[in-house]
């Protein structure tokens, strides 16, 4: 009786009707194309891109050389050298983040006691030879500078969830 069932629904071509209904109800759908360069979609608070460092307001960078960030990398992009100062503390001389190997996870971030590493918002960059995929020290210091005050407003706006 099965097989009797079978072939009356392969004659009939009910799967092909049933797929060009399918089909036809999504050619009618009103589309959601973004022209990208022009328009831009909204993004979340919480999205996860470009990695910054961060400074305090008196100018001092954040990083104290705890390197939880690095033993909690799971694919081993972040390289951190320090030495002490002279008052005592510990501050980085290396901190290198390898964008082809990061997989954006942010546990760098979450594992940060000072909150000196953050990711940001920023997901237009590129690079043209494999040298700058390695962002060093100063590169994250600079991108902190720039994109101080999106971070401050996106850590008060997830306050509430920390």
């Amino acid at each position: 009786m099965q097989s009797l069932n079978r072939y009356f629904k392969s004659l009939m071509l009910t799967e092909l009707f049933r797929g060009l209904k399918l089909t036809g109800r999504y050619f009618f759908a009103k589309k959601i194309t973004v022209q990208y360069p022009e328009e831009k979609t909204p993004q979340s608070h919480r999205f996860r891109g470009l990695h910054a460092l961060r400074r305090y307001p008196s100018g001092e960078e954040r990083c104290i050389a705890c390197k939880l960030c690095e033993a909690v990398c799971p694919a081993l992009a972040i390289t951190i050298e320090a030495e002490p100062r002279d008052d005592g503390s510990r501050r980085t001389t290396v901190y290198d983040i390898d964008l082809f190997k990061c997989i954006y996870c942010g546990f760098c971030e979450e594992a940060c006691p000072v909150d000196a590493i953050v990711e940001t918002r920023i997901y237009e960059y590129h690079f043209e030879n494999r040298a700058d995929s390695l962002m060093t020290k100063a590169k994250l210091l600079a991108v902190g500078d720039q994109e101080e005050s999106r971070i401050a407003h996106d850590r008060a706006a997830d306050a509430p969830y920390r």
